[in-house]
């Protein structure tokens, strides 16, 4: 019986996510056991024609050649998903969402009319059908680990939808917020970095997106009752998942 074909492509991003297969080392052994890796040029130059039971997605769509591209994949793919902050929100480079790039372009190019590129930078879910999300800038190893078992074995996957304030409390890491006056995305982010910035002593980042259901307005107003003034709020959503709905929302409410 013939192995699922997994394929892992890349668009606008730094590679991190990509990495972090590799990074999955043992684990990535196994994986490589029960799948046929068909197309992952950050692991070899060997490539194999689709279609693919299962293609991951690294990256965001910035050029007309990644929208066109993306459709492609989609067409070869059974299932289709993204992975990181690029892929699932348009990753820190969204930020060219709120500004003029053709002016960007100009100041940054010799030759600017060379350049093709879109004004956004936008998810992949903005363009195609993606069967799955698995958030984090990085993504989460053990995420990653869970999502393609899951995959594999037909069932859903068990990535948490919670707060980062849950691993936190889980921790036993003291709120800097409440204990310091720290500004901290942590209530309105979804987990999954482990606890990794609170725990030594600074806010979270949001590197994982919106949690479910988030309400970045009531945090903005406890933030603001602490002094934070409406740039600080805008600049504290307008990082690596600023051009995800819920953060990109709250953060042209402080322009």
């Amino acid at each position: 019986m013939a192995r699922p074909k997994l394929a892992v492509w890349k668009f606008s991003s730094c590679d991190g996510c990509q990495l972090q297969i590799l990074d999955c080392e043992d684990e990535l052994l196994e994986i490589a056991g029960a799948l046929d890796i068909a197309q992952f040029l950050e692991a070899t130059s060997a490539a194999l024609d689709g279609p693919y039971d299962i293609s991951l997605v690294e990256g965001s769509i910035t050029t007309p050649h990644d929208a066109e591209r993306i459709k492609q994949i989609r067409a070869q793919s059974g299932v289709l998903i993204s992975i990181g902050a690029c892929a699932t929100a348009g990753g820190i480079q969204a930020l060219r969402n709120f500004a003029d790039v053709e002016e960007f372009t100009r100041a940054v190019y010799a030759h600017p009319d060379y350049i093709d590129t879109l004004a956004t930078s936008t998810a992949i879910a903005d363009h195609v059908k993606v069967d799955f999300e698995l958030r984090g800038c990085p993504i989460s190893k053990p995420q990653l680990l869970e999502l393609i078992s899951a995959t594999l074995a037909g069932r859903k996957p068990h990535v948490p939808r919670s707060s980062q304030c849950m691993e936190c409390k889980r921790a036993g890491t003291v709120c800097v917020t409440v204990a310091h006056g720290t500004p901290c995305l942590g209530p309105v982010t979804q987990a999954g970095c482990g606890n990794l910035c609170p725990s030594h002593g600074r806010g979270c980042y949001g590197c994982f997106g919106p949690k479910e259901n988030p309400n970045p307005a009531s945090l903005s107003a406890h933030l603001a009752e602490a002094g934070a003034t409406p740039p600080q709020l805008r600049a504290l959503y307008r990082s690596f998942n600023a051009g995800a709905p819920a953060f990109r929302d709250e953060s042209l409410n402080h322009e």
